[in-house]
């Protein structure tokens, strides 16, 4: 059986921890979705935009992956992708409360898709975008976190800001 993935998430900036687990997807799913949310609640750094050309950059080396950006419900964007399963990413415990809620209420509101959660490697389970930023804004080193092109993004970002 032939089974596409969706890997939804707000992408700012993708970190080595996603990419972990994009690869560990792509072996598992014969295609899947990177699926980069406009979330304008959340105050991204980075233009949509920005986020899926960095996402395209990273992961070009795959041939199993496509990069697109949605709006709205995340049910809605799976369905019209045609998925089987949503690919969430835990990196520890007080990542699960959170994402077993979300993973009930898409079951809810998309019962034909199922919900996996995959663990990154364990040098990357520290990793979050938000403390990539932080770390960034305030010039410490990014560049075991990022891949090179999102760490120059952000130094392109922050001298921007200065």
């Amino acid at each position: 059986m032939k089974i596409k993935a969706i890997y939804p998430g707000t992408f700012d900036p993708i970190t080595n921890g996603h990419i972990d687990i994009v690869k560990r997807a792509a072996f598992l799913f014969e295609h899947v979705t990177v699926a980069i949310a406009a979330n304008p609640s959340k105050a991204p750094i980075f233009s949509l935009s920005k986020r899926v050309e960095l996402a395209n950059s990273v992961l070009a080396d795959m041939d199993n992956i496509t990069v697109h950006s949605f709006n709205g419900l995340l049910a809605d964007f799976a369905e019209q992708c045609d998925v089987q399963v949503i690919v969430r990413g835990l990196r520890a415990m007080s990542d699960f409360e959170y994402e077993f809620q979300m993973a009930g209420m898409n079951r809810t509101l998309i019962p034909d898709i199922e919900t996996i959660f995959l663990t990154p490697a364990t040098k990357y389970t520290f990793i979050s975008s938000s403390l990539v930023r932080e770390i960034a804004s305030l010039g410490g080193n990014i560049d075991e976190f990022v891949h090179p092109q999102v760490y120059t993004a952000l130094q392109d970002l922050n001298t921007k800001s200065l």
